[in-house]
């Protein structure tokens, strides 16, 4: 029994945590970690733009976390649309131009 306990993955809830956090607060620590690495970035070298590379950074990471969730949500979306309890009889692709 210690062994099974021992192989589970630890990081694994703590990953799993982190993608349910809403869309706001992991856009914030996105630019917040961003800033700090300028931060650091600018202290180490003592160049000023370095920070603004940081604040890029940080923006670029949010955007890739709202396209992530943007696609999760779009593929549970599509889940539901082909599940036949909400499908309210209508099927997916069906043309409705047969008007002869």
């Amino acid at each position: 029994m210690e062994y099974e306990e021992e192989k589970k993955p630890r990081l694994k809830p703590i990953i799993e945590g982190a993608e349910s956090l809403s869309l706001g607060i992991s856009m914030v620590v996105a630019v917040l970690i961003g800033v700090g690495i300028g931060l650091g970035l600018k202290k180490l070298t003592g160049i000023g733009w370095l920070l603004w590379v940081g604040v890029a950074i940080g923006i670029a990471a949010a955007i890739v976390n709202i396209y992530k969730a943007y696609s999760k949500q779009y593929k549970e979306f599509e889940k539901l649309a082909k599940d036949p309890r909400y499908n309210m009889g209508q099927t997916i692709g069906k043309d409705d131009d047969d008007e002869d």
